[in-house]
């Protein structure tokens, strides 16, 4: 594969986004822990289970919906109105976390600015809150770089230890933003001109 192929590749999984997004260096113990990380928020924790909860029963709904369609509606049902609980919840935690602030985002880190600079290989804890979904993870990072620009910092990060869970729900999570991102883009096309 060519290193423009490669840079395209990697180009069409990023995404720039704006969410709400809380970074904490972690110390010496907690970079060598290997359990995954847990929030002091029991409304974050809540809301991160909710979703990998229902990430991982997908396929059993699937599988409902082959032999018994009742029983899959109401279940879709019981989705939406957890869906519509972890959306309070999400907006709750919003205000606690930050304002949503402007990032890149892939399946592989996450580059934001703020005011002070980190270290490169500095490990971090990042939890963030993806809306509409209101998708709450709180995952393990490093500092892949930092450079100041305007007397800002642009952090550069790698994600460290996902789990497939985890990953996946940022891979649909993505696609998601993207598909939106080229209808609306569609539509505009579409308009006429005055």
């Amino acid at each position: 594969m060519s290193t423009l192929d490669e840079e395209e590749r990697r180009e069409y999984y990023r995404i720039d986004d704006r969410i709400a997004l809380e970074i904490r260096a972690l110390t010496d113990s907690e970079a060598r822990d290997t359990e995954l990380l847990q929030d002091d928020s029991p409304l974050f924790n809540l809301l991160s289970e909710l979703h990998l909860s229902e990430f991982e029963s997908q396929h059993l709904l699937r599988q409902i919906s082959e032999t018994d369609r009742a029983l899959a509606a109401f279940l879709k049902a019981q989705n939406k109105r957890i869906d519509l609980l972890s959306q309070l919840v999400a907006q709750t935690l919003t205000s606690r976390i930050g304002e949503p602030q402007p990032v890149t985002l892939s399946e592989g880190g996450v580059t934001f600015t703020q005011d002070k600079p980190l270290l490169p290989d500095t490990p971090l804890s990042i939890k963030m809150a993806l809306m509409p979904q209101a998708l709450g993870l709180l995952l393990r990072a490093r500092v892949v770089h930092c450079y100041d620009i305007d007397g800002r910092f642009e952090i550069g990060t790698e994600f460290v230890s996902l789990a497939d869970a985890q990953r996946q729900l940022l891979a649909r999570y993505i696609l998601q933003k993207q598909q939106l991102e080229r209808r609306l883009a569609r539509e505009q096309e579409e308009l006429p001109v005055p």
